[in-house]
């Protein structure tokens, strides 16, 4: 009898498990195989971009910072021994070129592992960068001054409840709103927690004098952004191809006014601040992105990735446009795209960067 139990208990785990993989393959390879290729009418790779252009964001200038060679457990890096970057692009030149910026007043450039990155300007047109970074695999939270072509550290941010940040919005001085992807630390547990679709993921506020869980049960937090007027707060959940739309209230809590079903898997976010439109890249197929093969040309080219652009996202029905979409022949593992004017930087995981006169 109780070896019958014990079969039976196993049988139920293995179903479990074979379910719980099935519906993983459905939620994040439901476009990969049927991409209709649609294309600007001019794009270029960005020089010098090599090993990853994870998070871009620009300022109203036109200078673009774009966040490079993120190592992150399971995926593939061209590059595994150098340390992150930060590279510049002026968009307001006819022929940007994208350069990498010196880091200076005593941080360890050696451990640098930047992921998402975001822009501020105080009241004295000052502009500060706030990266993820994750040295030894830990999550902080790291402050430049970009002055004279050059990123000033200024401090570093540690909290408990900042245990796998992979994105962040700044709201003032040392006040942010940023996502923590998974719940536990561990590789193998965080691995765990995706496939069996945990909805386990949050989103923390950071601000003077307070630290606090401000929305919940996310599957996969991951990209985030906030409208112009600063009113609501857009999470990208790539696993279950959504972006979850957020009302800020006055003491910084977030409330979920929706959730758009984009049909296909969103990483990192960004808004438009002349119209308020929402740019949104992806790899609508993860698992190929961690069992990725350089020596594969077949599996490269079936790589998918697209830049998807959503007008009138607060409204009842958004006009998403498919803007740029490929097999994985120019780029692979797109995570992020962002516009200033007509021109669009596109950025990836692991491998390169686009740029494209739209």
């Amino acid at each position: 009898m109780a070896k019958l139990l014990k079969l039976t208990v196993l049988g139920l785990a293995l179903a479990f498990l074979g379910e719980r993989f099935m519906a993983l393959r459905q939620r994040i390879n439901t476009f990969s195989h049927e991409v209709h290729p649609v294309e600007p009418p001019s794009c270029h790779l960005i020089q010098g971009i090599e090993n990853g252009s994870e998070d871009i964001d620009i300022l109203p200038s036109g200078l673009a910072f774009i966040s490079t060679g993120l190592k992150y457990p399971g995926m593939h890096s061209f590059a595994p021994d150098k340390p992150g970057e930060i590279f510049l692009m002026d968009l307001s030149e006819d022929e940007p070129k994208a350069w990498a910026l010196p880091i200076r007043n005593a941080f360890d450039v050696q451990s640098f592992n930047p992921h998402g990155i975001c822009t501020f300007i105080d009241k004295d047109n000052a502009v500060y960068l706030y990266v993820v970074n994750h040295p030894q695999m830990r999550s902080t939270v790291e402050i430049f001054r970009f002055e004279g072509d050059s990123l000033f550290h200024l401090k570093t941010i540690t909290h408990e409840l900042l245990s796998s940040v992979n994105d962040i919005v700044v709201l003032g001085p040392e006040q942010f709103y940023a996502t923590n992807d998974h719940y536990f630390t561990n590789h193998f547990l965080a691995q765990l927690e995706t496939f069996l679709a945990l909805h386990w993921t949050n989103v923390i506020y950071y601000g003077p004098g307070e630290v606090k869980e401000v929305a919940n049960g996310l599957d996969f937090a991951n990209g985030i952004t906030i409208s112009p007027d600063k009113k609501y707060v857009f999470v990208a959940a790539p696993p279950s191809q959504t972006i979850h739309i957020m009302k800020r209230h006055d003491n910084w809590n977030l409330t979920q006014e929706k959730v758009l079903h984009l049909g296909t898997s969103a990483d990192n976010l960004s808004v438009d601040p002349a119209t308020g439109d929402i740019w949104a890249a992806g790899q609508p197929d993860a698992l190929k992105m961690q069992m990725y093969d350089p020596a594969d040309p077949p599996w490269i080219r079936d790589m998918a990735f697209f830049v998807l652009r959503i007008q009138d996202i607060l409204s009842q029905k958004p006009i998403m446009t498919m803007v740029y979409a490929n097999d994985g022949s120019v780029l692979q593992g797109s995570t992020v795209a962002a516009v200033y004017k007509q021109k669009m930087l596109v950025g990836t995981v692991f491998h390169k960067a686009l740029y494209c006169d739209l």
